[in-house]
């Protein structure tokens, strides 16, 4: 290769050519000579796509086959024209629009009904909701493996690994009919159950807080306590879901006894959508990989009305808003009281809102159906950042340094705002009971209040000292994981041991054993030397012996 890559540049540049030019377009022949491979992939919906999505692009672009498995009815996954990668479509019974129906039921109750009904009430609609999620993704996977001709496709096309994100069920499965080593993308699954009890990762209760106890590492006996009955209560729901919806299906599947926790635990890499910018420090696993921010890239210019809007804000900036791309309205009530706060502020904001306009919407607001979020996060006059709290958005405001006010709705939002609260970048509020007295108080804190501005800018620095891109990263161990046929070499040997041998209770049983066959041959023997030298005696030194003398009456 070197040979051939001097004898190349030599004739394209002859002999005075630079050293250091050499080297670059010798970097170059080694990137466009990688060797590809075959990659299967069975992706989640909305913004779990988008991450997915991301690392797709940069494996196509060095030269893998790529194949992307969904369903008739999927609302995120591209499956034409021309999306660059091979796509195997599912016929399943359910629709886009029933997945997208119940999404919206989900989303609406939790943003606008939750607050109002009582706890039981709550958890019996969440529930209901998700068992329809549930079935609708048993039905894509009952539509995959009735398709033997499909199986049997995959299996002479002879893949190298097989992308995947939990969230979405059976990737696993997927991978252990086709034996092929399996690579799992996620930001959490199951409140964080999944990775401690199927990839045995270490979660030590004293300073690694469960998700969604709003806890920090830095927790006193009752936060404690709150702790251990967040992970126990987690570990029960996790079993009673997968033995009462999943495990038989596993079963069934592979043709042996077996669980969904037990088949997802064989996953080669962990690829995790955090870094230490936002992790609080825990202990790892080797096959554990930090890949926060890998969607995040530099801001590319504005549209001529974008930045004419922006320029117009002067030197008090702009306030970027947006809820993601799942939540485009509020009631009108709730739009009210945000409208009305963002006019109590000097600042532009553009608003990302495709409901109603709000009644109270001041002159400096202004709403759009879509825009740019990751170019208005990089542009110099963003001063702050109203977010859910998604993953997405949460990233690209590190990535770019921009401080937020959290207004977190559901799943890992409030998880998320909490972090960037405790390490000093964000204000938190409740989107359901905040007045707009609070919103514009929030604001106001975070715009001047120079420690926010300086802590997000410690945590962007953080984010981007890597030796790697978080993108590159994620695509190295995915290659890495193809070129070694597997990565078994890093999983640890706690798979293979009992819940009682990993905790040693076999250990502390026999050890607990011995001590009390010690005390007890201790105990009898004091108990005979003890009866040896202080029983009764006759005034000759002889022992007396008991007479039992039977009397009449």
């Amino acid at each position: 290769m070197l040979v051939v890559g001097r004898r190349l540049f030599a004739a394209v540049m002859g002999p005075r050519g630079s050293t250091s030019l050499f080297l670059l377009v010798l970097l170059n022949l080694n990137l466009l000579c990688v060797s590809g491979g075959n990659i299967l992939v069975w992706p989640a919906e909305f913004s779990h796509w988008l991450n997915v999505k991301v690392i797709l692009d940069l494996l196509i672009e060095r030269g893998h086959n790529v194949t992307v498995v969904t369903h008739t009815a999927t609302p995120s996954v591209r499956t034409s024209p021309s999306p660059g990668y091979n796509v195997e479509i599912l016929q399943v019974p359910h629709t886009k629009q029933d997945i997208l129906e119940n999404m919206e039921k989900m989303l609406k109750y939790w943003t606008h009904e939750l607050p109002n009904v009582n706890f039981i009430k709550a958890s019996m609609k969440i529930k209901e909701m998700i068992d329809i999620g549930t079935e609708q993704n048993q039905a894509v996977c009952n539509a995959l493996f009735a398709r033997e001709d499909l199986l049997e496709k995959w299996r002479k096309e002879k893949f190298d690994a097989l992308l995947a994100d939990p969230v979405f069920m059976c990737g696993e499965l997927l991978a252990q009919k086709l034996n092929l080593p399996l690579i799992l993308s996620l930001r959490f699954s199951f409140g964080n159950t999944i990775e401690r009890l199927c990839a045995q990762l270490p979660a030590p209760p004293s300073y690694v807080p469960a998700i969604g106890s709003e806890n920090t590492d830095q927790m006193n006996f009752l936060q404690r306590l709150k702790n251990v009955l967040f992970y126990g209560t987690q570990d029960v729901l996790l079993y009673l879901v997968t033995k009462s919806k999943w495990d038989h299906l596993y079963t069934e599947i592979l043709g042996k006894p077996t669980t969904m926790c037990e088949t997802m635990g064989k996953a080669d890499i962990w690829l995790i959508r955090t870094y230490w910018d936002f992790e609080y420090p825990r202990p790892l696993l080797p096959n554990f990989k930090f890949v926060g921010g890998l969607h995040c890239k530099p801001a590319k210019p504005l549209s001529k009305e974008l930045e004419k809007f922006v320029q117009s804000s002067g030197d008090h900036g702009v306030v970027v808003f947006s809820l993601g791309s799942m939540i485009n309205n509020l009631t009108m009530e709730r739009a009210n009281t945000v409208a009305s706060a963002l006019g109590q502020i000097p600042q532009k904001v553009l608003w990302r809102y495709s409901g109603k306009t709000p009644e109270t919407l001041a002159p400096n607001t202004k709403l759009y159906d879509w825009m740019p979020q990751n170019d208005l996060l990089g542009h110099p006059k963003t001063k702050v950042f109203i977010t859910h709290g998604g993953t997405n958005g949460l990233y690209e405001a590190i990535y770019h340094g921009v401080p937020m006010v959290g207004l977190p709705l559901f799943a890992d939002q409030p998880d998320n705002m909490m972090h960037m609260k405790t390490k000093g970048a964000a204000v938190v509020l409740d989107i359901n009971t905040m007045e707009s007295k609070d919103l514009a108080d929030a604001l106001k804190t975070v715009l001047n209040n120079l420690s926010y501005k300086e802590s997000i800018m410690r945590l962007s620095r953080i984010h981007h000292d890597q030796p790697m891109k978080p993108l590159d990263q994620a695509v190295f161990w995915i290659e890495f994981v193809m070129r070694n046929k597997g990565a078994k070499h890093l999983r640890v040997q706690a798979h293979d041991l009992s819940w009682y041998q990993y905790h040693c209770l076999d250990v502390l049983a026999f050890l607990l054993s011995i001590v009390a066959l010690i005390t007890f041959l201790f105990i009898k023997t004091c108990s005979f030397f003890f009866r040896k030298c202080f029983r009764k005696t006759r005034p000759d030194g002889k022992a007396q012996k008991s007479v039992k003398k039977n009397k009449k009456e």
